[in-house]
């Protein structure tokens, strides 16, 4: 009996395992470039902030333009929405590809290019959603959330260590060419073999603006959904404060350099595939607002302290275990959370205001987690040859992110706690 209901999971899950695992591929190229250009950017400026802006330029289209194109992805058919932005991303990568073989290519290109795909993504995240929704069986909501976090750990698994090994062999062309190869395998496969049914459509004639409405309203009118997105807006402060100063430490401190960056991406990577596999084989917990809540008080309450404090490779390493372990556990309850609270035929336009207002904080946190290393924390460190932040922290380039990390740990038990007292939060359960 239990082996049939295994035989009955796997069967509704194969057309979002296909799309998962395709797509993974397409992730994983993209990701070795976003990897291999991160560190060329800062090979080329040497300047956490420059590098942050990499990300900001992604970030702000996509928050300034999520409500309406959530509205217009509801209204768009999925699939061709999907192939529509993967080719653009596509073509961008070429661009890429091309100002390098020319010697042309400049930090300024990376912006614009990232701006385009920012823009892409903007349309193909909520029409990426809804379309799990619509091939994923209700029961099978965690599984699926499971399936996709594993992917994801994958991905950040070998992107790292594909990327490092590629730019030292071959060079960056190289790492792109993988990019635009792994892009063909999922357009094909999306486009002929990955069958999606259409979702309830709405009248063509709806304006965009009160399609767009509609999404605010039902987060004003559902309060727990919307003080669960301004918990993950917190949290994303805090996460991308965190991916502004990594490199920056990592790539300038005694004992690191572009393999220990690797490393630490590679570990991360493991600690979430494992985590993926727990979360895939665990059963329902009672209450999934508080495996949310204590999945991310682990995560924010371990790594930054690992990474402020520790001097060398192995801790910096066990932090990104105690980071990341939990974060596929948490995804696998807020997935489900979410998808059962907000109606199919409104996910889209609502996942694209809960983008916009969860996401908005990304861009300000790579923008002031690059300000805050450079302008503040690397001259303060500077300046102090000994007392009690050297022993801290220690001293030279890279001190300075290590002291930021120490306070983004802080803030990020401060926020996890702050929500924790949100009854509006809590009453999801019972919803």
């Amino acid at each position: 009996m239990k082996k049939n209901d295994s035989m009955k999971k796997l069967h509704g899950l194969r057309p979002v395992l296909m799309l998962m695992i395709t797509q993974g591929f397409s992730a994983l190229g993209s990701a070795m470039t976003s990897f291999a250009l991160i560190i060329w950017a800062y090979g080329q400026t040497g300047s956490a902030l420059n590098t942050a802006l990499l990300s900001v330029c992604s970030y702000v289209p996509y928050i300034l333009m999520s409500i309406f194109a959530g509205a217009l992805s509801d209204r768009w058919d999925k699939k061709k929405t999907m192939l529509a932005c993967d080719a653009m991303a596509a073509g961008t990568t070429l661009c890429i590809l091309l100002l390098l073989g020319s010697g042309r290519l400049k930090i300024g290109h990376l912006y614009v290019i990232n701006a385009v795909n920012g823009l892409m993504n903007t349309v193909q995240r909520p029409a990426a959603d809804v379309a799990i929704t619509l091939i994923t069986p209700k029961e099978l909501y965690q599984q699926a959330s499971a399936a996709r976090s594993m992917t994801n750990s994958v991905v950040d698994l070998l992107s790292p260590v594909l990327a490092t090994a590629l730019l030292a062999g071959v060079g960056l062309q190289a790492v792109i060419a993988v990019d635009l190869c792994t892009f063909a395998l999922a357009f094909v496969s999306l486009a002929l073999l990955i069958p999606i049914p259409k979702a309830h459509k709405r009248e063509e004639k709806t304006p965009v603006l009160r399609l767009a409405g509609e999404g605010l309203r039902f987060l004003r009118d559902h309060a727990g959904v919307l003080h669960l997105i301004l918990l993950f807006a917190g949290i994303n402060l805090i996460a991308s404060m965190y991916n502004a100063a990594l490199p920056a430490m990592v790539l300038s401190v005694p004992g690191g350099g572009e393999r220990a960056l690797a490393a630490v991406s590679t570990v991360t990577g493991v600690a979430t595939l494992l985590g993926g596999v727990l979360a895939a084989i665990m059963p329902r917990p009672k209450s999934r607002i508080r495996a949310i809540v204590f999945s991310l008080l682990l995560s924010m309450s371990t790594e930054n302290f690992c990474l402020a404090f520790g001097r060398s490779l192995p801790v910096w390493c066990l932090g990104a275990v105690l980071g990341w372990i939990a974060i596929p556990y948490m995804n696998a309850n807020l997935d489900p959370v979410m998808r059962t609270s907000i109606p199919v035929e409104m996910q889209g336009r609502v996942y694209a205001c809960r983008n916009a207002l969860q996401f908005f904080t990304i861009p300000l946190g790579y923008f002031l987690g690059g300000v805050l290393v450079d302008r503040v924390f690397e001259p303060l460190m500077a300046a102090k040859s000994s007392g009690l932040l050297t022993a801290l922290f220690g001293s030279g380039k890279g001190s300075g992110a290590s002291m930021l990390f120490a306070l983004i740990g802080i803030g990020g038990v401060a926020v996890v706690g702050l929500f924790a007292l949100d009854r509006e939060i809590w009453k999801l359960d019972k919803e």
